[in-house]
């Protein structure tokens, strides 16, 4: 070993040189050569102060997600993580040596021992997994507004229809109550009823409230808004002391990404909101991995990154992690990006003038280093090959690391069909999400006033008006004036705001006191 691969090594023992439980991420490379010794790791006490796994694609940022998952997995704290393709199913079941993952760990000086892991499936759609839903009203209107693509005015319409339901005691559930809220306000009594208190809602206004709205459903994808919403709870699951991995497969979605990227948002607010303070923990008692992070951010406003920005600095407090995934640190904007203290960069590719500046970017974002030109190393990284810099239990961010990261010990592939659709039947969350349950909302409480007045005047409906679940979409809203324009229309969508956003309860405050 030459003098400079002595002192390297020594740099990267002291520097990555835990005192408790860690991830053990690889090894160190000088020079071309992987340093066994140089041992790279990621102390798990401070996995709270949330991280950053980006790089070109191809450059093998979905398998170091998945090492960390697994080895959060072991040291017993759940995870909940995004799949985007489908492809990480195979984290049930222990993986199978090749000559690639043998050569690796032959560098590490380090055995491959397969393993799987405990998994939950979960689902949007309700198709891939145990069904994920949340109530329209724990959504808020400023987050709904923003599925719906609405702009400043249409925004502000549904702002006051959220308040009209909250002080009126009607709950808004699923997507009926909502459009049985519009037409109520927009046409029929109510529109008198708001006038006076709140103002007019205008014909055009609450049509494309609820053209936008039939959109969503069109696509398949109003099963996500409504009861059983889902419980927090339960991506807290240990199984034989390791850490369920829960996973959300957008595979049959991915084309929405307004949609599960704002369904995220919702979650990790409704984890913020409802988890106590934990004070300082030797693990995060939860590390949520957002995938796809770029799409978070593109064409967000001032207040929505001010918002994530304060979500992400609390929620460490309740010993919460937030590691986003994403192509390159600029794409997470400054205020957010400066409150990710552990980094994992794989290869950046310059081919543009753009990806030179992002190159240029990175390069500002890192410590000095004695080792490496970080503009070189960072275009030259190969598969699997990563820049680390992390920080150590006193806060400061380590020493420098291009890294060989070691191999996950799972299957990197999506388990065999049969094996998936067994996961799922299997599991005791398919059971308890299946069902959608259709309490007294809005649309009950509506009709019955409605109809109480037609029987008073003597005009009661010839026919009982259906139940909610028996209409179809196009007769829930067809037999309005102001829907008569309806037709389709994409949700172009761009990505949610957190305030507006309300607890369980109709009459609790949102998350940010809204």
């Amino acid at each position: 070993m030459s003098d400079q691969s002595a002192k390297f090594t020594e740099k990267i023992k002291a520097s990555y040189k835990p005192s408790g439980s860690y991830i053990y991420l690889g090894a160190g490379i000088l020079n071309g050569e992987v340093l066994s010794d140089a041992e790279v790791n990621l102390s798990l006490h401070m996995m709270n102060r949330h991280g950053l796994v980006a790089g070109a694609t191809g450059t093998g940022k979905t398998r170091t997600l998945q090492l960390l998952a697994e080895q959060l997995s072991d040291a017993g704290v759940p995870v909940f993580m995004l799949d985007v393709k489908g492809d990480l199913s195979g984290l049930n079941q222990p993986g199978v040596s090749n000559p690639k993952i043998e050569e690796r760990s032959q560098q590490l000086n380090k055995p491959f021992n397969p393993s799987g892991f405990p998994l939950e499936l979960y689902s949007l759609s309700g198709k891939l997994g145990a069904q994920m839903r949340a109530t329209v009203l724990e959504f808020g209107p400023t987050l709904l507004a923003k599925i719906l693509d609405l702009n400043d005015t249409q925004s502000g319409v549904l702002a006051v229809i959220f308040k009209y339901a909250d002080d009126n005691k009607m709950p808004i559930i699923d997507l009926n109550d909502l459009k049985k809220l519009v037409n109520y306000l927009a046409e029929d009594e109510g529109a008198e009823e708001i006038k006076s208190t709140y103002g007019k809602i205008s014909t055009a206004t609450s049509g494309t409230i609820l053209r936008k709205i039939v959109t969503i459903e069109q696509q398949g994808l109003s099963a996500m808004f409504g009861e059983r919403s889902f419980d927090i709870e339960d991506l807290f699951e240990k199984v034989d002391g390791k850490g369920t991995i829960s996973l959300l497969n957008i595979s049959d979605v991915q084309t929405q990404p307004v949609l599960y990227s704002t369904y995220l948002l919702s979650l990790l607010a409704e984890i913020f909101y409802s988890m106590p303070e934990a004070g300082d923990l030797d693990k995060p008692k939860l590390v949520f991995f957002f995938d796809e992070a770029h799409l978070l951010f593109n064409n967000s406003s001032k207040a929505f990154l001010e918002q994530i920005e304060t979500i992400i600095r609390l929620i460490r407090s309740k010993g919460i992690g937030v590691f986003f995934c994403t192509q390159a640190p600029t794409d997470v904007p400054e205020s957010v990006l400066s409150q990710l203290g552990n980094r994992i960069q794989h290869a950046l590719r310059v081919f543009t003038p753009n990806d030179a500046d992002a190159l240029k970017k990175t390069v500002n974002t890192y410590p000095r280093s004695d080792f490496y030109k970080i503009d070189e190393i960072l275009t030259s990284l190969g598969t699997g090959q990563a820049l680390i810099t992390v920080l150590n239990e006193k806060g400061i961010p380590t020493e420098v690391a291009a890294t060989m990261l070691t191999p996950p010990r799972a299957i990197m592939a999506p388990l065999a069909l049969a094996d998936y659709n067994s996961l799922v039947q299997a599991s005791p969350m398919t059971t308890k999400y299946a069902q959608a349950i259709d309490p007294e909302s809005a649309y009950e409480i509506l009709t019955k006033r409605v109809n109480d007045k037609l029987g008073d005047q003597g005009e009661v409906e010839q026919t009982p008006a259906p139940a909610k679940g028996e209409k179809s979409i196009i007769e829930q809203v067809m037999g309005a004036t102001i829907t008569r324009q309806i037709g389709k229309e994409i949700v172009r969508g761009i990505f949610g705001m957190l305030t507006g956003k309300k607890p369980r309860s109709s009459g609790g405050k949102g998350i940010f006191g809204f």
